[in-house]
This record gives structure tokens, C-alpha cells and sequence, in this order.
């Protein structure tokens, strides 16, 4: 019935395009639909591969409509759908569609100028492009053929700086110095140059310094083919005359006055801890933007404006005044995700945070947060509810060596509290959780968090005994004892781009580790502790684990097409967590587990692995779980219309075991366990499409993913597993990485 259902909706739709002509319906008789501008470079191979023909697309003046996967888009169809007497009907189409473009040839010859206007920018002179227009029925396509001109390498470099002490700073930078011998002269490389090396001033004294001070003169006579260069650097700018003379100086900090905005209730200890410029300092564009960095980096500033001029007592000190604007302090967030899946098992995790960002007066941020996490079928009883909530305190850090290190953002300790609630078939559970560290980001490009104290107690409640009785695997079955976690952790995250859609090629990694147990371990042999069966060491009744555990992964995204449209991001992910000591397993918590919206989307949450395993039947809803996780994941992103995009994407990974020693007299299921000869055999594989609504500061994702090769069945899925029930739904807020 569903295959019967899907052709149906598959015929329907052929039927409403069939019904709309064409994509030129409404287009009068004397018009055109531009569908494609085409680019190509026609001279010899070795000039073709040096330039990308499709850096002129921006430089074309009229876009063809856009294109879903190469295909026509069927919005445009839409358009077409109206029936041109401007009714109900039709004003939909038009919300609906995309209208159409009309080829204006007048276009094409403004285009032509302007890609030849950047080539000769880009170094290549005497360029020729003929543009072709082909039109049949009503359809135009453009292909503009292009001829690559000459270039002119760079056969010597002369600097001639009028400024001795510029001139001495300049031959101290020579070894960065990018205008060389044999390199092509374009006029991108000069602009490049000149604002490299003005900034270079700038940096070192220099307040004012720009680009206009410079003069270049090119001699592509003297010697064939080649450019002899002169680089002029000097005492007025491009817009004055000879006669004008602007004295080079350095200059150094003068007076710092810091501005917040009035009624900002805001301690002055604070805003002096934040600022790095001090008066009598040697003036430095980047020690300028560093400050500028250190207080937008703190959340109760909504903007910060620093105002830079010479001083009106001292003609080397550059005066500065910072500009505070307070941001909103109280936010709200209420965030949803959601799945289904092929078994009727429905999943919904909504959220809800508040947060404060000058609780105390000194850019204290206060977030308290509450999460729900539950799971039901319509026809069956089962259900499994977790309900947390958590709260949080970020104190700026004041220690003088870490606010004078001049790299280092927002330095803060953090204090956090959670309290989880868990209630499933099997056993109920109470965790409480408190966090004591510190945060700090240098440059915006690495972010720190340590945390020397950790400490949960969990409590396991109302097991049912024959759930636990039937767990075979005994590492898990020790995993769900009630325990005592003291001990610390970390994270290292390092990115090439810290917004937070960039619409540019970026990459990113973060390494998460905690350590448990040790500390408390120093004190085995002093008898403070009493013992349990297995002779491990307890607190009032209940053991402390001891354990170590971390996870690596690292997202590339590369933007591909000529105004970035398109995205490839991929990742790979690395988990491994081991017990010892006073622990033969890993905490519940602490296990690895694969599935769900942001995994291998493929299956539900928790609901691969481990290994080659069977699930374990002893969950009413699936809890798959293991000592290590792998996982690699390709997701392929390109318009389609409006803000609506879509993704492609495969998945591959699992969780597996890693101990196999017998504990209580039972050992664990070998098709669980991790080993390098059966990585392949035991990995899962999923695929699958999705859609997501980019409104800019939210995206909301939706993904359809199917089963490609189940590990535990041991075969690949095909198309009459997926109708019948092999895939899942996804539901959530944000890319899945």
C-alpha cells in the first residue's frame, strides 16, 4: 500500500507539470527565459588550468534562474501554473513560484566589460571575450567564450621610501616582502601589498598609516614581456600634490577613557580588568583590536565603538575612548527536536533556558535550563521520560596574569549544577551533577575549559528485576549500580571561524576528556571506605568509579560553486572510554552510543551496536551502548528555493566493546567487541535526504535516513526493506554538525 501510495503522489506530480506547458508560459512571444550563462576558457590547456573560469560567474550582470541539482527548478514550473486573470489562483502561484527570467541582451555586453575588468585587475591584459547567445524555443543560454590575454611577470622590484626610519622598519620586513622577481604583476597583488605592508606601520607605531601613500610604476618596455617595478612609498597621499609632506611618526598610547552606556549598572573594577591599553604603551593596530576583542567578547556589551585621535597636549600619543553599549540582559530559548522511526516510536525533546548576563553587576552570566526527553508509542504502553535541570554561573576571572596575557578572551569560572530525572520500563534514576573550572578563548580560534573538580552521585531506583536479571552482558549490568563520580575533565576546541552559519570553507575540532576516581583512590589503604562483594571500595554503601574517557572529532566544510552555494562537510568522530581501578565497567552515563538526529540518522537514538550484536531485548526501547565509538559522516548541502535547502548524506560508524575479561562468571557477546579484522564487517551504514529552513540565526532541519547495511543482520538493505520499515525520521534545530 505505501509503494502504491508514492507512485500515486509520483504520477499526480508529473501530471501538474505536464499541465504547466512549460517554463515560458507567461513570457510574452518576443521573450526568452534565460536558463544557463556558461563560462569558457578557450586558449591552450596550460592557460586554462591557471584560471578558474568560474570566479567571473559574480561579474555576469543578469542570473539565470537557480537550479536544484542540475534540474530545472519545478518552481519555476509553479510560476506557470497561473492562469492569467490575476485571481486567487494566481496571486498564489506567484507567492508560491519563481518567476521566470527574461534574457535582456543588453546585458550580456555589461557583462562582457565588467569580467574584463577583472582579469586585467587579476594580471591578464589584452583579454578577449566572445559571447554566444543561443536561443530555441524560447530558452536562452549564453556561453561566454574567453580568451586569456598576457601577463607580465615581475622582472625586478625597487622600494623607494622617502622616510628613513619607515625605510629601516621596511628592510626589517623584507623576508615577507610578496611583490618578487617572476611573479605576475596584477593590480589585486599591488592592492594586496600596500595594505599588507600599511598595516605592518601600523602595527609598529604608525596611527594613520594607509595604502594612499603609496605610488607604483610598471615599465613593460625596456625589457619584453616583462614588468620592472618601482614601488614608491611616500609623504603624501594619491589624492595630494607633490608639494604636501606628512611627517612619519610613531606614536604611543595617551589617555584611556572608558564609556559605558548611561544607567549600565556595571562595576568599574570590571571594565578596568577588561582593558589592555595603558597609556605610555607603544601604539599597535593589533594591540587596538585585541581590546576591541576582549570586550565584544563579553555578552552584556551589545556593541563597542572605540574612538581613536590624536591627542590635543601630545602630538605622539593617540587618545582613545571605548563606547559601551549594553546588550539585552534577560533571553529566553525554547528549542525542540524531534524523530520517528519505522518501529511507531516517537521521540520528542523540547528545551527551555533563561539567562542573565549582568546578574551581579560585574558581566556575571547567570543560564538556568530545563530539558524533557521523552519517547512513546501510540498503540503500546511504553514510554521512557527523562526530565533535567540545570543552572549555571560564569564569573569573570580576575587573576592579573591571565587578563594581562594580550591574546587571551573573557577568562571566566564557571559553576554549574544539574539534576537529572530518568523514568523508563526498566529502572528509574536520579543523577545530581556539579562542575567547578574555568573557560577562556584565545583569539576567537581556540577555546579552553578545565574542570579539576567533577563530582555526581547517581542513584538507580525501582529496577525491575527481570530486566536486570536478563542483561547478559555483565559490564553493562555493573554499569547500572549506583556510584559516586569525583574526579575532572576538559575540553580543547579550535576553529578556522567562529560565526555561527559561516557561509565561507571552515573547519573546527573538539577534544572532550574526563578522568574519575583517581583522587579518591589515594586513600584505599587508609580504611576510610568499606567494601563491596567484589572487594571494591564504597562511601556510605555506594562505590566511586574510577575511569578515563575522551572523544575526538574534527568537521570540514567546504564551500564549492561560484558564490559558495554549496557545502560538503565532513566528519569523523572518535570515543573511547576504559574502567580500572575501583570500576570493572563504565558508568551508564558514560557509555558510547550511536543513532538519532545527529548520528547515523539512519536508526533511532541509542539503536546501533554495539558491534555485531543483537539488541539487547531487556529494553522496552532500544538502548544500544559500548566502551568506544567510531563514526564518519558526508553531507552534501545546495539550494533550492527561498530559504529552503537540501542535503544528501551518508553515515557510517557503531559503537563496540573493548573488554572481554569474565566478570561474575559471565563474559561478554565477542560479536560485541571491537577488533580491527572485522572494523569493516561490523560497521553500520545509513544514507538518506534531507530539508532545512535557513532563516539565518535559526535553521531548522528535517532528515529522512534509511538503512544501507545492518551489522547485526549481516547484509546490505534494499528497496523493500526501507518501505517496510528500515529508516527514520529527524526532527531538530541546526546542521547535525
Amino acid at each position: 500500500m505505501k509503494r502504491i501510495g508514492i507512485l500515486t503522489g509520483l504520477l499526480l506530480a508529473g501530471m501538474l507539470l505536464a499541465d504547466s506547458c512549460s517554463t515560458t508560459k507567461m513570457l510574452a512571444e518576443n521573450e526568452a527565459r534565460l536558463a544557463e550563462n556558461k563560462i569558457s576558457i578557450v586558449n591552450e590547456p596550460q592557460r586554462t588550468a591557471r584560471y578558474n573560469a568560474s570566479s567571473l560567474q559574480p561579474y555576469v550582470k543578469q542570473k539565470a534562474n537557480s537550479t536544484i541539482l542540475g534540474m530545472v527548478n519545478p518552481f519555476v514550473y509553479v510560476w506557470n501554473w497561473q492562469n492569467g486573470n490575476d485571481g486567487g489562483w494566481d496571486r498564489f502561484c506567484r507567492k508560491l513560484g519563481e518567476e521566470p527570467v527574461a534574457f535582456d541582451e543588453r546585458l550580456v555586453d555589461d557583462s562582457v566589460q565588467s569580467m574584463l575588468d577583472h582579469l586585467e585587475y587579476d594580471g591578464w591584459y589584452n583579454c578577449k571575450i566572445e559571447p554566444r547567445v543561443t536561443i530555441k524555443k524560447q530558452i536562452a543560454e549564453v556561453d561566454y567564450q574567453v580568451t586569456l590575454g598576457k601577463q607580465f611577470p615581475i622582472s625586478s622590484v625597487d622600494y623607494q621610501v622617502r622616510d628613513t626610519t619607515l625605510a629601516a622598519l621596511l628592510a626589517a620586513d623584507s623576508t615577507h616582502l610578496a611583490l618578487k622577481p617572476g611573479r605576475p604583476l596584477s593590480e589585486a597583488a599591488l592592492e594586496a601589498e600596500s595594505e599588507r605592508i600599511s598595516q605592518y606601520f601600523r602595527n609598529h607605531g604608525y596611527w594613520g598609516f594607509s595604502k594612499n601613500y603609496f605610488f607604483f610604476y610598471a615599465d613593460t618596455t625596456t625589457v619584453r614581456d616583462t614588468a620592472s617595478l618601482i614601488v614608491e612609498i611616500a609623504n603624501h597621499t594619491r589624492n595630494e600634490s607633490d608639494d604636501v609632506y606628512h611627517e612619519h611618526r610613531p606614536y604611543h598610547i595617551g589617555n584611556v577613557v572608558l564609556m559605558p552606556q548611561p544607567g549600565m549598572k556595571v562595576r568599574q573594577k570590571f571594565l578596568h580588568n577588561l582593558n589592555q591599553l595603558q597609556p605610555g604603551d607603544p601604539y599597535s593596530e593589533d594591540r587596538i583590536n585585541r581590546a576591541y576583542d576582549r570586550f565584544a567578547s563579553v555578552p552584556l556589551f551589545s556593541s563597542v565603538n572605540m574612538m581613536l585621535r590624536e591627542s590635543e597636549v601630545d602630538s605622539t600619543a593617540v587618545d582613545c575612548r571605548i563606547l559601551l553599549s549594553q546588550a539585552r540582559l534577560q533571553a529566553v530559548k525554547l528549542n525542540l527536536e524531534g524523530s520517528f522511526n519505522s518501529t511507531g516510536l516517537f521521540g520528542i525533546t523540547p528545551s527551555l533556558s533563561y539567562s542573565h548576563k549582568n546578574i551581579f553587576g560585574g558581566g556575571e552570566v547567570l543560564s538556568l535550563g530545563f530539558r524533557g526527553n521523552f519517547q512513546f508509542m501510540l498503540r503500546a504502553p511504553v514510554r521512557a521520560n527523562e526530565f533535567s535541570m540545570s543552572t549555571g554561573l560564569g564569573i569573570p576571572w580576575y587573576p592579573s596574569f591571565v587578563w594581562k596575557m594580550p591574546r587571551i578572551n573573557l577568562p571566566q569560572m564557571d559553576i554549574k549544577l544539574n539534576y537529572s530525572y530518568q523514568s523508563r520500563p526498566e529502572y528509574t534514576r536520579n543523577i545530581v551533577t556539579g562542575t567547578y573550572g574555568f573557560s577562556w578563548n584565545v583569539d576567537k580560534r581556540f577555546y579552553y575549559q578545565i574542570y579539576p573538580a567533577q563530582v555526581s552521585a547517581v542513584a538507580v531506583s525501582q529496577m525491575d528485576e527481570a530486566f536486570y536479571g536478563g542483561i547478559h552482558d555483565p559490564y553493562l549490568k555493573n554499569s547500572f549500580r549506583s556510584h559516586l563520580d569525583l574526579g575532572g575533565g576538559g575540553m580543547v576546541y579550535f576553529t578556522t571561524n567562529s560565526t555561527v552559519n559561516p557561509k565561507v570553507s571552515y573547519f573546527y575540532a573538539r577534544l572532550q576528556y574526563d578522568m574519575s576516581g583517581n583522587f579518591l583512590s589515594l586513600f584505599n589503604k587508609t580504611g576510610l571506605y568499606g567494601e563491596g562483594p567484589r572487594g571494591e571500595k564504597q562511601i556510605a554503601g555506594v562505590p566511586y568509579a574510577q575511569y578515563v574517557r575522551g572523544e575526538l572529532q574534527a568537521v570540514e566544510t567546504i564551500r564549492l560553486g561560484a558564490l559558495n552555494q554549496y557545502a560538503l562537510a565532513v566528519r569523523g568522530l572518535a570515543g573511547l572510554g576504559y574502567a580500572y581501578g575501583n570500576s570493572v565497567s563504565l558508568p551508564f552515563e558514560k557509555l558510547f552510543y550511536a543513532g538519532g538526529a545527529n548520528s547515523m540518522r539512519g536508526w533511532r537514538a541509542r539503536a546501533v551496536g554495539p558491534g555485531a550484536a543483537p539488541r539487547d531485548t531487556s529494553f522496552a526501547i532500544a538502548n544500544q551502548t559500548g566502551d568506544m565509538h567510531l563514526e564518519a559522516n558526508v553531507e552534501f548541502r545546495f539550494p533550492m528555493f527561498w530559504k529552503l535547502q537540501g542535503a544528501v548524506f551518508l553515515d557510517a560508524g557503531n559503537v563496540w566493546n573493548i573488554a572481554s575479561d569474565e566478570v561474575d562468571g559471565s563474559s561478554r557477546d565477542p560479536r560485541s567487541l571491537f577488533s580491527f579484522k572485522n572494523l569493516a564487517r561490523t560497521t553500520a551504514l545509513s544514507s538518506g535526504f534531507g530539508a532545512r529552513l535557513d532563516f539565518g540565526l535559526v535553521l531548522i532541519r528535517f532528515d529522512l535516513g534509511v538503512r544501507l547495511y545492518d551489522p547485526y543482520q549481516g547484509s546490505w538493505m534494499g528497496i523493500n526493506d526501507w518501505f517496510t520499515g528500515d529508516y527514520a525520521f529527524h526532527f531538530g534545530i541546526g546542521y547535525p554538525f
